[in-house]
C-alpha cells in the first residue's frame, strides 16, 4: 500500500455540541487542518452525512482515514461493517485513535476482526444506553415526575376558561401554574385570543 495522506473526520450530532476536543486529538495525530472534515448536528445512525461523504470522496490509494473514538463513523453495526470493503476498494485504510492510536488495517484478518468486534461493541453500548434511557423514562413516568420535552399545546378554548377564572379573580399566577406554563406566556395566549 502506498504511503498517503491522513484524512479526518469529526461528528457531533447536535448543533450545540463542538466539536473542539477531536479536532485537537485529529490535528496532532498528524492530520493536515485542510484534510479534515466535520460534520455538525448530524445523527451516527445516517448512513449519509455530507463532511463524512467528503471525507470518503478525498481518500485515494493509501490514504487512511482517521477518526477519535469508532462511535464517529455511526452507530449502525451494519453500515460500519460495510465502511471496511468500501476502504479496501479505494486503497485506503482506518486509523481509530481510542485503539491505542494504532492504524485497525482491515485489510488484513486480524484488522478486520478488531474492527468487527469494536462495531459491535459500540452497538451493544448503544443498544445498553437506549434500554437506561427507556428504563428511566418509565421510572420517571410512574413517578408522576415530569419527563421534560415540549409542554403540552393548549386550545384556545382552554385559554378562554383560564380568562374566565382569571376575570372570576383567581390570581393569575395560579392559573398558569395550574397550566404548566408561565404567566406571561398564558397572558401572550389570552391576548392572541379573539375578545
Amino acid at each position: 500500500m502506498v504511503v498517503g495522506r491522513l484524512i479526518g473526520y469529526a461528528r457531533v450530532s447536535t448543533k450545540n455540541q463542538d466539536t473542539d476536543r477531536q479536532e485537537q486529538d485529529l490535528l496532532a495525530s498528524g492530520v493536515r487542518r485542510d484534510d479534515l472534515y466535520v460534520d455538525h448536528g448530524v445523527s451516527g445512525a445516517r448512513a449519509s452525512r455530507p463532511e463524512f461523504d467528503r471525507a470518503v470522496s478525498a481518500l485515494h490509494d493509501g490514504d487512511t482515514l482517521v477518526v477519535t473514538t469508532l462511535d464517529r463513523l455511526g452507530r449502525s453495526t451494519q453500515n460500519m461493517l460495510a465502511l471496511p470493503d468500501m476502504l479496501r476498494g479505494r486503497g485506503a485504510g482506518l486509523r481509530v485513535l481510542n485503539l491505542g492510536g494504532g492504524n485497525v488495517d482491515t485489510g488484513t484478518p486480524m484488522g478486520s476482526m478488531v474492527f468487527t468486534v469494536m462495531a459491535a461493541l459500540a452497538q451493544m453500548e448503544l443498544d445498553i444506553k437506549r434500554e437506561r434511557i427507556t428504563d428511566s423514562v418509565s421510572k420517571r413516568r410512574a413517578a408522576g415526575k415530569d419527563l421534560g420535552g415540549r409542554r403540552e399545546q393548549f386550545t384556545d378554548s382552554q385559554i378562554l376558561n383560564a380568562r374566565r377564572l382569571i376575570d372570576a379573580g383567581e390570581p393569575a399566577a395560579q392559573v398558569a401554574r395550574d397550566m404548566r406554563m408561565s404567566r406571561a406566556t398564558l397572558y401572550r395566549r389570552m391576548a392572541a385570543l379573539p375578545l
